[in-house]
């Protein structure tokens, strides 16, 4: 599997990605109004990078660098369980120069967890349009667990 920035050329794929991920995932949320541009707004001014096997675009990590903070994370429901996460994920925690931190949905059990097992650890919670969320931190050099 190779983890790649972002080209123009990826735009397509990772819109229907996107959108088809929100739809299998957040099953709790009401998602008639998503639309495939909602990936262009989402991502608008962050770091992409693709993670791909075989010319397959299989999921993408949008973060703001100078932050250090993982916006947005997204696995083809098809290739989920294959490592993909964990690909974008080791490649955007080898690039935090400082603390990382996310937003996790609390309604999104399997995604805190999978943040959690690779030494995510939540600091906070708050509020959001989608629902309740974690402020979760990575500490570089803290072990999992």
């Amino acid at each position: 599997m190779n983890v790649r920035p972002f080209t123009e050329v990826d735009r397509p794929f990772l819109r229907t990605l996107f959108l088809a991920s929100r739809r299998a995932n957040w099953p709790w949320l009401d998602g008639s109004d998503w639309r495939l541009e909602d990936f262009d707004r989402v991502t608008l001014g962050e770091r992409i990078l693709v993670a791909e096997e075989n010319g397959h675009r299989l999921g993408f990590a949008a973060l703001l660098p100078n932050d250090n903070f993982l916006h947005s994370l997204f696995v083809d429901p098809d290739a989920q369980r294959r490592g993909v996460g964990r690909a974008l994920l080791t490649r955007v925690q080898n690039g935090f120069t400082s603390t990382g931190a996310l937003k996790c949905l609390k309604a999104n059990k399997a995604a805190a967890a999978f943040y959690q097992q690779h030494g995510w650890r939540i600091l906070a919670d708050g509020e959001s349009e989608q629902g309740e969320y974690w402020l979760m931190h990575f500490v570089r050099g803290m072990k999992p667990g």
